[in-house]
């Protein structure tokens, strides 16, 4: 397993594999790796000839008063989980090697990315756009893992992917949980016991939406009002939203059809 830092080394790995007639997978993750990170690992793997997995805490995705500065770290640990899964390189660029000074062009998302996660978090989607173009750029993948966690983020990146013409395939991972039902997140251990007990939350709330769904109910007001009231039961849950959208355009849906998607998010604790 390869551990490459620099931009030119990565492209000059990326060209070898590729001259080998391999396809080529990118996992990209900002470190701190936890099984959802690996079975995004272990698809590419059995899908791809050679995988490529970056570790880059991306600095243009976090707003003025979010966690950069504590997001945990630890690239020995990460390095230790992914070995056995044999993967061909793990690229771990600095901030200052991504962004050198001077660097001044962002890709803008537009639309897709003002509301819900966009809205919360202003500037999110632009630091992630930029940040997978410039990896795409860099790595040149056939294929692309992503977690579907991440459900807004995957709508963006396919937009980015379509506007641009570029020849990756987004492949989309279901989201991987606790046996709680909490999804496995690195910020996760931020959580206090209490906290952690709170955040099951967050997935009773879906698992409330779908028995609505299954049950006959179309209304979408109704599906986000019960999901919103399950939420509010708890004092250590803050909504940021709760809605039931259509997963291409991520408007909030009339009536619920097949393929709608129910969005939550919420902060637990006091961060």
């Amino acid at each position: 397993m390869h551990v490459i830092s620099s931009i030119d080394g990565m492209k000059m790995f990326s060209r070898q594999v590729r001259g080998e007639g391999k396809t080529l997978a990118l996992v990209p993750t900002m470190g701190s790796l936890h099984a959802g990170h690996l079975s995004l690992v272990q698809r590419a793997k059995r899908q791809c000839d050679a995988v490529i997995v970056s570790i880059f805490v991306n600095p243009a995705q976090f707003g003025p008063s979010e966690d950069l500065g504590r997001y945990p770290q630890n690239l020995e640990k990460d390095l230790g989980l992914l070995n056995p899964f044999n993967v061909e390189a793990v690229f771990t660029p600095r901030a200052e090697e991504v962004y050198p000074k001077g660097f001044a062009t962002f890709v803008d998302p537009g639309g897709i990315a003002s509301s819900w996660e966009g809205a919360s978090r202003p500037g999110h989607f632009r630091g992630v756009a930029t940040v997978v173009l410039k990896l795409f750029n860099v790595v040149g993948p056939d294929f692309a893992y992503f977690g579907q966690k991440d459900f807004q983020q995957t709508v963006v990146l396919r937009q980015l992917v379509r506007d641009f013409n570029l020849g990756v395939r987004l492949v989309v991972c279901p989201t991987v949980r606790d046996p709680d039902g909490v999804a496995l997140s690195s910020r996760n251990s931020y959580l206090s016991a209490e906290e952690r007990k709170s955040a099951r939350l967050l997935s009773r709330s879906l698992g409330r939406a779908k028995e609505l769904v299954w049950g006959g109910e179309t209304d979408p007001a109704r599906v986000e009002r019960e999901m919103s009231q399950m939420l509010a039961t708890d004092r250590n849950v803050r909504i940021d939203y709760v809605a039931i959208v259509d997963p291409g355009s991520l408007k909030t849906a009339g009536r619920i059809t097949t393929g709608c998607v129910a969005l939550v998010a919420a902060r637990v604790g006091p961060g």
